[in-house]
């Protein structure tokens, strides 16, 4: 009987987290299975006497407290490294924000470098063929 309740738990608690899952549904699958483990072990204590029953009901209860204590683990460990993902994508996204600026000021700066080499170079003309010279060069660079 303890051991189709302590199934029963366990089945809801699977589904629970198969439907929803996330750190805590995990845990309380494990929970579930742990506190199933030891009821049927508890129970088969039950049918020792004295101090091989006493041996036997700490042996389950360890057993319990050591696969809750390896839940608490994993269940820190799957938030643990849910917030370090979210922060390195945090960390990504902002750093490829400030390349994306980087190459646009770079862009810039070379633009305009280059568009004062080809003012220079139109300095070597007069008149209208210098007036030419500078309009293709604004065409060219997209300055007003």
């Amino acid at each position: 009987m303890v051991e189709a309740k302590g199934n029963e738990k366990v089945a809801m608690a699977e589904l629970e987290a198969r439907n929803m899952p996330t750190s805590k549904t995990l845990y309380n699958v494990r929970m579930a299975k742990a506190q199933a483990a030891y009821g049927v072990s508890k129970e088969r204590c039950d049918d020792l006497s004295g101090n091989p029953k006493d041996v036997c009901v700490k042996e389950a209860k360890s057993i319990r407290t050591a696969a809750e204590a390896d839940a608490k683990v994993q269940m820190k460990t799957t938030d643990a490294n849910a917030t370090a993902a979210s922060k390195t994508n945090a960390a990504r996204s902002t750093a490829n924000d400030t390349v994306v600026d980087a190459r646009k000021d770079a862009s810039t700066d070379k633009t305009a470098a280059l568009y004062k080499v080809e003012q220079e170079k139109c300095d070597a003309f007069a008149g209208d063929a210098k007036t030419a010279c500078l309009d293709r060069a604004k065409v060219n660079f997209g300055k007003p």
